[in-house]
């Protein structure tokens, strides 16, 4: 059997937003129903580079794999990527290799679609005004999937590197501003940061408001404050991930609500109309197999 090699550029080509939504949506139904094998993901910290090494393997009908993920935010200052990936897919039924993959695009992607399926379900449907702090990769990718699912009228945008904050903001049209500015009066924010600390607080925020909180992952980490966690109903990617993985649930000690498999697929209803949302993501290893299947398979057909 030919094993397929799919670089970065031909990823980006090949993963397709309008397949990626419904593709995601049932994958993280099939999550919650326990149809997928995944453990937590495995965490190699690597102190000396201020850095960590994941591993996301996850077995997910006719198709395995997993992702190998490294994050160096002082990449950053080097002009590199401060999130590198590579995704190995095989077959189920044999354990034969189908194909080797970029999985920085993948990452990128599948998180910010996960995100605009969240904010489908848990926005209002008037939502108007978005907010993102943050002004890297995810800032942008978000940017682009969420606006496939509210029409936003007034964006604005913060981050802690001035300079980047202005450039992404006249990218997109944005309005940029400081954090509260941003937050304040927002139906919808992202928090796309390598924060360890608060940078959104529960003070600011609009009743009703929905948050994606996307940035922090790990014990040590928080985007956003206490509070905001503590009066929000909190909705999930994985409640296994997030007990582990999350230090704004943690530290907070925040009630989760639901996964959002379990919203997707009617088994909990949604919050009522009025509450204050947030979707802690954290990112899970079937996200990015069912992406991976996506990429493999139209790889194939443009072959044929």
């Amino acid at each position: 059997m030919e094993i397929i090699f799919i670089p970065e550029e031909r990823v980006q080509a090949l993963l397709c937003l309008e397949e990626l939504f419904p593709i995601l949506k049932e994958a993280l139904i099939d999550f919650s129903a326990g149809r997928v094998m995944q453990p937590v993901r495995t965490i190699v910290p690597l102190p000396e580079h201020a850095a960590f090494f994941g591993i996301m393997p996850a077995v997910y009908g006719d198709v395995m794999g997993a992702k190998f993920v490294s994050v160096y935010p002082e990449n950053a200052n080097r002009g590199l990527h401060t999130h590198l990936a590579t995704m190995l897919l095989f077959r189920t039924d044999t354990g034969e290799l189908l194909a080797l993959m970029d999985g920085r695009v993948i990452t990128a992607w599948r998180t910010a679609v996960v995100s605009a399926i969240a904010t489908e379900l848990l926005a209002s449907e008037n939502a108007s005004v978005l907010a993102i702090l943050g002004s890297g990769v995810q800032a942008r990718t978000h940017f682009e999937a969420l606006k496939r699912v509210r029409r936003f009228v007034d964006v604005r945008v913060w981050s802690r590197n001035a300079e980047h904050a202005a450039k992404f903001a006249a990218e997109i049209g944005a309005k940029n501003m400081t954090a509260e500015e941003a937050v304040r009066g927002a139906d919808v924010v992202v928090t796309v940061t390598n924060a360890s600390e608060p940078v959104l607080y529960g003070t600011w925020l609009k009743e009703g408001a929905h948050v994606n909180a996307v940035g922090a992952v790990g014990l040590g980490k928080r985007e956003i404050d206490a509070q905001a966690m503590r009066e929000a109903t909190v909705v999930v990617d994985s409640r296994e991930a997030a007990l582990q993985e999350s230090g704004e649930i943690l530290h907070s000690r925040a009630s989760i609500y639901a996964e959002i498999g379990e919203l997707l697929a009617g088994k909990i209803s949604n919050p009522e109309a009025g509450r204050t949302t947030i979707f802690k993501s954290l990112g899970i290893a079937v996200e990015d197999l069912a992406s991976a299947r996506l990429v493999y398979e139209r790889a194939c057909r443009n072959n044929e």
